[in-house]
């Protein structure tokens, strides 16, 4: 693996043009199926999926962050990525996201796995000879490892990754709040308001006075899911109550200037007690910005596909040292 070297150094630039940057491919060689996956009685959620022209030598299901979806830069650059490494690519979105805010009932939150669990268990009957992988960036990780830690042993996933991943949910609503980061917040409250009103279910008058995401989450997820408050919510969901449970191969990478998540909450004893964790940690990054100077530009996606294209290959039970 390369090192990681920055394009630029401030957290802010490269968390914004991580975003923007422009992703040029040749999408028609990897024609999109678009597909609607029941996955209960009430709930139907999208699943946009690419195959690569050879038989697939895995299968990568990609989960997209707040308010975010299959069209995401980050997805769409590692889904290129992963199809020329040789594996079949899923773009899953959370339930609501996605231009399915009428297929559902309910809306989504940060810890909730059921969909996701139920069309790996679809995918897992379909095609048993070939491995499965998660990737998720910002929330989808959150979400992609607490399922690695409730499923535990599983033959249904081979390994997980988690890039820009808010594994304390109640520390980094609060980073998010910050004066620095309330350029941010703002698009993430505009963007949750709009969805939550397309739902047909909220009014604009219902959601006029939540200007954060905690108070959106206080007063519109938690009680939609029967969690007391969004503190409760923030305090069950997190997947730091489930690293220790995990049983596949989990890389996690991580910037230490993250404009929205603390450091800090890396400083969790499952990274040096769970033999199949490991923590890539860069000095730079910020969110979801890793932008190299040179070479492939996007590094974080080398660094993904490399780690799961070893364990597609390997034969044997998978196993990864920790490291800090």
């Amino acid at each position: 693996m390369r090192a990681f070297e920055p394009i630029f150094r401030n957290p802010h630039l490269l968390t914004i043009l991580g975003n923007f940057w422009p992703r040029d491919y040749d999408v028609a060689r990897y024609p999109m199926e678009r597909r609607l996956i029941r996955t209960d009685d009430r709930t139907q959620v999208l699943v946009q999926t690419q195959r690569p022209a050879c038989e697939p030598i895995g299968e990568v299901v990609f989960l997209h962050g707040l308010e975010g979806g299959g069209d995401a830069g980050y997805i769409r650059s590692m889904a290129w990525h992963a199809l020329e490494a040789g594996f079949a690519a899923h773009r899953f979105h959370m339930r609501t996201c996605g231009g399915t805010e009428n297929l559902c009932q309910t809306l989504y939150h940060a810890g909730l796995t059921s969909d996701l669990r139920a069309f790996l268990e679809q995918a897992h009957e379909q095609s048993r000879a070939c491995p499965l992988f998660l990737i998720g960036f910002s929330l989808g990780g959150n979400v992609s490892l607490k399922l690695a830690g409730e499923l535990g042993e599983t033959d249904l996933i081979r390994g997980v990754c988690a890039i820009s991943t808010p594994i304390d949910l109640g520390a980094s609503a609060r980073r998010i709040g910050k004066p620095d980061n309330r350029l941010y917040e703002r698009r993430f409250v505009k963007r949750m308001k709009q969805r939550l009103i397309a739902t047909g279910r909220y009014s604009p008058a219902d959601l006029k006075d939540a200007h954060s995401l905690y108070e959106i989450d206080d007063r519109v997820t938690a009680p939609s899911f029967g969690f007391r408050n969004a503190d409760h919510y923030y305090a069950t969901q997190s997947s730091k109550n489930f690293l220790d449970r995990i049983r596949v191969p989990a890389l996690l990478i991580q910037s230490r200037d993250d404009t929205f998540i603390p450091f800090e909450i890396f400083h969790h004893p499952a990274f040096a007690t769970n033999p199949h964790l490991r923590l890539i940690a860069t000095e730079h990054g910020g969110h979801l910005g890793f932008l190299a100077r040179a070479g492939q530009r996007f590094w974080v996606d080398d660094v993904a596909i490399d780690f799961v294209g070893s364990l597609a290959r390997q034969n044997a039970p998978l196993h990864v040292s920790a490291t800090g």
